[in-house]
């Protein structure tokens, strides 16, 4: 069967992030997404390979899925 087009919310569920993580990744890393009218679309190998890139990492991110030196926490942001 060939790879579907995903939603955000799909996309966000497969990723296990938040619809806004979404967002922010398509504007600010350059997320493989595709615009079909007002809907985001997504392909999840073109997804997946950005993943594994390394794209969506960054640390000190809130949203890092990495553990800090092996505390099982994640990274989160310095408060300014």
């Amino acid at each position: 069967m060939a790879d579907r087009w995903m939603s955000v919310e799909e996309m966000a569920a497969y990723l296990g992030v938040s619809k806004d993580t979404i967002y922010g990744w398509i504007t600010k890393r350059d997320m493989p997404a595709h615009k079909v009218g007002r809907l985001w679309k997504f392909k999840s190998d073109e997804v997946d390979s950005w993943v594994r890139a390394g794209r969506a990492s960054d640390e000190g991110s809130e949203h890092a899925m990495s553990d800090v030196r092996g505390t099982g926490r994640r990274a989160t942001r310095a408060k300014k």
